[in-house]
């Protein structure tokens, strides 16, 4: 997760009794295996002593900044978000070192053309 990050700062009020996503979040990072895939990943903790609800900032190593607030959004969720985003960078990149244009875009047309492989489907199959 940590290798599509530049940097991860992670924000609570120790006493807030909302801050599990927080430490979920902040132990994920802590993990042998994230801190490996990416050791220049900055990690920042601010423990806050005012009523600020728990929040984790990302910033993605194309300076992309996402802010996520920790209240109502659990830590495995987050996760999930960082590495869709990340694997789309990835690609992303993959079609700009190929020297290819970014964002593909599929002509209309083309979205509806069967391929070898698969069957077409049937009116009434379209229907429902």
């Amino acid at each position: 997760m940590l290798k599509f990050l530049s940097k991860v700062k992670i924000e609570f009020n120790a006493l807030d009794p909302r801050i599990a996503s927080c430490m979920e979040f902040l132990a994920q990072c802590n993990a042998p295996k994230a801190k490996e895939s990416n050791p220049a990943c900055q990690l920042q903790v601010k423990r806050r002593t005012d009523d600020h609800p728990p929040q984790i900032t990302v910033t993605f190593v194309n300076g992309v900044e996402e802010v996520f607030d920790a209240t109502s959004t659990p830590g495995q969720t987050i996760r999930t978000m960082i590495l869709e985003k990340g694997q789309f960078l990835e690609t992303e990149q993959m079609f700009r070192e190929a020297g290819e244009k970014w964002p593909v875009i599929i002509p209309e047309e083309e979205l509806h053309q069967s391929f070898p492989g698969t069957k077409p489907r049937k009116a009434e199959e379209k229907k429902q």
